[in-house]
């Protein structure tokens, strides 16, 4: 597929899969060994090098202009180079390590153990009093951004529990009725956000300032000005391309 005269391999910029003119994934022709294989795009098979430097700051403002189509592979090509700069090692004998499997996968030759890219599972939610939502904010959010909170699955957890503790931690809230409701992959290294609902038993909360900044509960009228961009909403909310931002729109759908 590497010699295919149709073969076209991404170009990156500053650490970062480029755009083109329209805000579309830039691609060039193949020049050489591309040694990440992103897979057939109407049977036109695409790759990417590995970059010499690590994902630059922008990598977000990046995924926010690109469409459905274009995101999946912004997201893959850059959690495969990140991973991949960071395993250079064979974890169980310490001898480097080599890709393969189109950089899908790592191998050591010294013991033969094979290494595959991690992704860990991010648990974000929204929790529902009777008519209100809760959201929070933390420090590095924009003035006035308030976003479902989230936290890492731990190790034996169901994602049912990690909501119900991530919500205890961080508010001091009990759960019930957790649903799952949609996903997405986040490559900021590698996570993949799991979207859900759960319905609290009280709205009295206990904040865990560690972590948020504040959290409070609004209602549905000011969620939805918030959505709509009123002058005099309330809070600011997560960008359109986050999943944050998705199960916003669907509680407000869902009324």
């Amino acid at each position: 597929m590497l010699a295919s005269p149709e073969a076209r391999t991404l170009v990156w910029q500053d650490g970062v899969p480029a755009l083109d003119a329209a805000g579309a994934l830039a691609w060039g022709a193949v020049i050489g060994d591309e040694p990440l294989f992103l897979g057939l795009d109407q049977g036109v098979p695409r790759f990417a090098a590995l970059p010499a430097i690590a994902a630059g700051s922008n990598a977000r403002n990046l995924l926010a202009q690109l469409g459905p189509g274009d995101a999946p592979l912004f997201a893959a090509a850059l959690s495969l180079s990140n991973w991949h700069g960071r395993h250079g090692f064979c974890s169980m004998c310490g001898s480097p390590s080599e890709l393969f499997r189109g950089g899908w996968a790592r191998r050591c030759e010294h013991c033969g153990s094979e290494h595959y890219p991690r992704v860990d599972p991010v648990v974000i939610m929204l929790a529902t009093f009777e008519d209100q939502l809760l959201l929070g904010r933390q420090s590095q959010y924009p003035s006035g951004r308030y976003s479902a909170l989230a936290g890492f699955v731990e190790p034996g957890e169901t994602i049912e529990a990690a909501v119900a503790r991530e919500l205890d931690e961080e508010a001091g809230i009990a759960v019930t009725n957790v649903r799952y409701l949609a996903s997405q992959p986040w490559p900021f290294p590698s996570s993949l956000m799991i979207g859900c609902t759960a319905a609290a038993f009280h709205d009295a909360l206990i904040i865990d300032h560690d972590e948020l900044d504040d959290a409070r509960w609004f209602t549905r009228a000011e969620v939805a000005a918030a959505l709509a961009g009123e002058a005099d909403a309330p809070f600011l909310p997560p960008p359109p391309f986050a999943i944050a931002r998705t199960l916003l729109d669907h509680w407000i759908g869902d009324a």
